[in-house]
């Protein structure tokens, strides 16, 4: 059940995506453009700004409210609901939670109005599921930390101007070893260099981080040294969350798609949709949307209520992943071969939804944390 505000939020941001962001994705994403005015229409809605504390900026808001709307956003623009999961679920939180008060007003207020945009780097060749085994060199130097290697997949990089970045002061410490730092676009040093060929997500930019003897102020350390592990876990927690809403919205596109194709199209004398082995497709999609739709409210519940939530994002991010793929699979099915080819709505859910089982944690790591959390 929604109360009044939750649906009158929706139904604004569905309008937007109508409007806006559904008759521009194929485009984006042919393009391979950052969709700037995606992002400016998001920002004027305020909704960078959502979940935000007031007096950084934002407009506060709950979890349940974020989820909402990422699922219309990812509904119309796959691509730019990544942009805004990365900017705020990752990098905004971050420093909003664990920053110090002159952090959190140096750098929140710009995020909050999406007049900077925010990026999280944590992925290396060698860490991404295994967080533990960052290898980018933090040396501390009395007043400033010497930054010396590599990440790689950093999403909304050649845009960004703030990053949230983890390094490691000893590498055979471990989590004990990891450290969280803000760096900006300017430090020298610092080189950003774009990735290329992806299969989804095409309209967001994804690069390498160079550093080079990058050197950073203690001041822009997030939180103590040896703390960011646990700092980035809980952050992951409620990301999480966000990618599950972000899967419900391209699944839910998937089955609009297919619903609007099988009314419209014949086959053997008949609409598509009189077809039983159609009918019981669409039936499933839809089930399986809603299944997912509560679990990823359920946990968001969970952390507006401030209980533990880890093992409910986990498990919606699990199943709400698994459906956003099955869905798009199935509308490619029943479009058949023109859901094959671009651009196709379908055969763009169809790449965009591989990412959702990959990033914030794969699906076989999200498998660790639920069965951790039964099992110990």
């Amino acid at each position: 059940m929604l109360t009044d505000e939750e649906i009158l939020l929706r139904t604004t941001v569905r309008d937007f995506a109508e409007k806006q962001l559904k008759p521009n994705a194929s485009a984006l994403d042919q393009n391979r453009e950052f969709p700037s005015e995606n992002i400016r229409g998001l920002s004027e809605l305020g909704l960078f700004g959502l979940t935000v504390d007031e007096r950084y900026g934002g407009n506060g808001g709950t979890t349940r409210q974020l989820a909402l709307t990422i699922e219309e956003i990812a509904r119309g623009c796959g691509s730019t609901s990544v942009v805004y999961i990365a900017h705020l679920s990752l990098c905004t939180h971050f420093i909003e939670q664990f920053g110090t008060e002159e952090q959190k007003k140096k750098y929140i207020p710009d995020l909050a109005r999406a007049e900077k945009i925010g990026a999280f780097a944590l992925t290396e060749q060698g860490a991404g599921s295994d967080a533990a085994a960052i290898s980018l060199r933090a040396k501390r130097h009395d007043s400033f930390y010497e930054l010396n290697g590599t990440k790689l997949f950093t999403t909304n990089a050649l845009e960004a101007e703030t990053f949230v970045v983890l390094a490691t002061l000893d590498p055979s410490a471990g989590t004990r070893g990891i450290v969280a730092l803000v760096v900006t676009r300017d430090v020298e040093g610092f080189q950003i260099n774009s990735q290329h060929g992806k299969m989804g997500m095409r309209a967001t930019s994804t690069a390498e981080l160079l550093f080079d003897n990058c050197l950073l102020p203690v001041g822009n350390r997030l939180g103590g040294e040896g703390t960011a592990f646990g700092m980035t876990m809980r952050i992951l927690d409620g990301s999480r969350i966000a990618v599950a809403a972000q899967c419900v919205g391209i699944a839910q596109a998937a089955y609009e798609a297919s619903v609007d194709y099988v009314q419209q199209r014949h086959a053997f004398g008949q609409e598509l949709s009189k077809f039983q082995s159609v009918q019981w497709t669409i039936a499933d999609m839809a089930t399986n949307i809603e299944a997912a739709r509560l679990l990823t409210m359920h946990a968001a519940t969970m952390k507006d209520r401030n209980l533990g939530y880890s093992r409910e994002a986990s498990m919606a991010k699990l199943f709400a992943s698994r459906v956003a793929v099955e869905a798009a699979d199935k509308a490619v099915q029943i479009h058949g071969g023109s859901g094959y080819f671009a651009p196709t709505v379908v055969e763009r859910l169809y790449r965009d939804a591989k990412l959702t089982e990959i990033y914030e944690g794969t699906s076989e790591v999200q498998r660790m944390v639920i069965s951790k959390s039964l099992l110990e």
